[in-house]
């Protein structure tokens, strides 16, 4: 009789657990939503600049000749090591 309490003790503690998770996610998503906005609305982005992650188009054909050459050699050097 002692164990179907002690597993009724656990299964409560477990939903007030998954309760109390759930909870805390929902009012962090909802406080993450208003951030957002407040963000966009006191910061807001530009539309005519380039962003910063965005590479440079000034890339050149000599550039790709460059990059294929290294990795060749690289490759042929890793072949001349194993034997």
């Amino acid at each position: 009789m002692e164990e179907v309490n002690l597993v009724s003790e656990a299964l409560k503690f477990m939903a007030l657990g998954m309760g109390i998770v759930f909870l805390f996610l929902t009012i962090m998503i909802f406080a993450l939503k208003i951030q957002a906005r407040l963000i966009e609305k006191f910061f807001p982005e530009k539309k005519d600049e380039v962003p910063a992650w965005q590479p440079k188009q000034n890339k050149t054909a000599s550039d790709d000749k460059d990059t294929i050459a290294a990795i060749s050699a690289a490759i042929i050097h890793y072949n001349n090591q194993k034997g």
